[in-house]
């Protein structure tokens, strides 16, 4: 049985998390797969937006008890070549060409709200509970804690990671942590009439240029942010879609993406 499951509907690709037995709970060879499936989400150009979603009660549970077990064995190299690999799987979202789009239809634990932190937006079940328990098992949530401070800042990060206590849809929400909590029987299609709506509405270029922007002006100086963002605007002057879109407001043309 495939561990992620990749298909595609009208231009949206579906990244799912597939061991629902198991709570879809992370092991070494569930985020081998899911890295590659973003790899070939990046390489599918009948692919604009993706999602994550999962299959079965709970969207992820975190680490697998057995693979928990297995690294009380390790060495210092083994865990550092190990957290590597979460760490190439939460930047290959992060930093994706496309807008990724979690879908929560369950409890986000762990390893399993990191991945929903990593994403462009999140929609969640008013059920699903999220919560950075690491703390709790004498762990710590440090791959996440570098994008959970970009995202909602320290003030509530450190709330969130040092008590490891668990927080429902509509206190994520709060926090800045998801956007929109949707019902569970129409989560699905809320999801995909969002990502539709991206797709239909604007250019998948300025999209991914736009996400890149965000990611590198927090970490520079003022001046180098402002010129970071004048070598991008540059950039997408000079692009096809830029060209198109100004083209078609000019003429007053209605732009189908």
């Amino acid at each position: 049985m495939n561990l992620v499951i990749y298909t595609v509907n009208d231009r949206v690709g579906y990244i799912t998390l597939n061991r629902p037995e198991k709570r879809n709970a992370l092991s070494h060879e569930l985020v081998t797969e899911l890295i590659a499936a973003f790899e070939r989400a990046e390489n599918d150009s009948s692919v604009k937006v993706v999602v994550l979603n999962a299959n079965g009660v709970a969207f992820c549970a975190g680490a697998d008890l057995a693979y928990l077990q297995q690294l009380q064995h390790f060495s210092f190299d083994q865990n550092l070549e190990d957290s590597r690999l979460l760490k190439n799987l939460f930047l290959k979202i992060y930093r994706h060409s496309k807008v990724v789009i979690a879908q929560v239809q369950g409890h986000a634990l762990a390893g399993g709200c990191g991945l929903a932190t990593v994403c462009d937006f999140t929609f969640a079940v008013p059920e699903a509970k999220f919560g950075y328990t690491e703390v709790k098992i004498g762990f710590i949530p440090a791959l996440v804690s570098v994008f959970l401070i970009r995202k909602i800042g320290e003030h509530k990060a450190k709330q969130l990671l040092l008590t490891g206590e668990l927080f429902n849809a509509y206190d994520a929400l709060a926090y800045g942590l998801i956007n929109y909590v949707v019902k569970q029987e129409e989560l699905g299609d809320a999801v995909f009439e969002f990502a539709s709506k991206l797709i239909r509405s604007n250019a998948g270029q300025s999209m991914q240029f736009t996400k890149q922007l965000i990611d590198q002006v927090q970490s520079l100086p003022l001046d180098e942010a402002l010129e970071e963002a004048a070598v991008m605007n540059a950039k997408a002057r000079a692009t096809a879609d830029c060209k198109t879109g100004i083209s078609a407001f000019l003429n007053k043309q209605e732009l189908k993406w």
